[in-house]
């Protein structure tokens, strides 16, 4: 064997993820068929196998729940895991405007053209979402990566926690 060959995947990029508002839900709701994946994913990022984003966009959700106490238990697991947090920008409204404007999400669905919008400004590589009613869906997957080209922005890919995980055994 040639002392050059890489062994494994030590010298792949780390990916840089989105973590959008329904991903959190999804770490406590022990029922859904999502969470073994999302659990699994936040502990890969405890490992620091990722390099995970969230916006104020998610914290402003967050703090929407009604429960006190589910409220904070959701808002911890943004301290818990040390997930990054994206600085908020003109761009973020403008291309969230674009998205609306051709049709990829509807006005009253604004919250989730704002999480796509920043994770692509700030040229993360995944946005991981639960989302399948607005965000994980082909239509949007097709437009965003569309849309993103035509403003210069990179492809992002919308996945759900399952296509992220390393851990084959969930």
């Amino acid at each position: 064997m040639h002392n050059n060959v890489r062994r494994g995947c030590e010298h792949v990029k780390k990916l840089k993820i989105y973590l959008e508002t329904s991903i959190f839900g999804r770490y406590f709701e022990k029922e859904e068929k999502e969470h073994k994946a999302t659990f699994r994913l936040f502990e890969e990022i405890k490992q620091d196998k990722y390099e995970a984003y969230a916006s104020v966009y998610v914290l402003t959700e967050l703090k929407k729940t009604k429960e006190k106490p589910r409220r904070l238990k959701l808002l911890s697991l943004i301290k818990d895991y040390n997930i990054n947090f994206l600085e908020t920008s003109e761009e973020d409204e403008r291309l969230m405007k674009i998205y609306i404007k051709e049709g990829m999400i509807p006005k009253s669905k604004e919250d989730d053209a704002f999480h796509i919008a920043s994770a692509s400004i700030n040229n993360l590589d995944l946005i991981v979402s639960v989302n399948f009613q607005d965000i994980n869906k082909l239509k949007v997957k097709k437009m965003v990566k569309f849309i993103n080209k035509r403003e210069g922005y990179e492809e992002i890919k919308i996945v759900e926690p399952m296509e992220v995980v390393v851990d084959e055994k969930i």
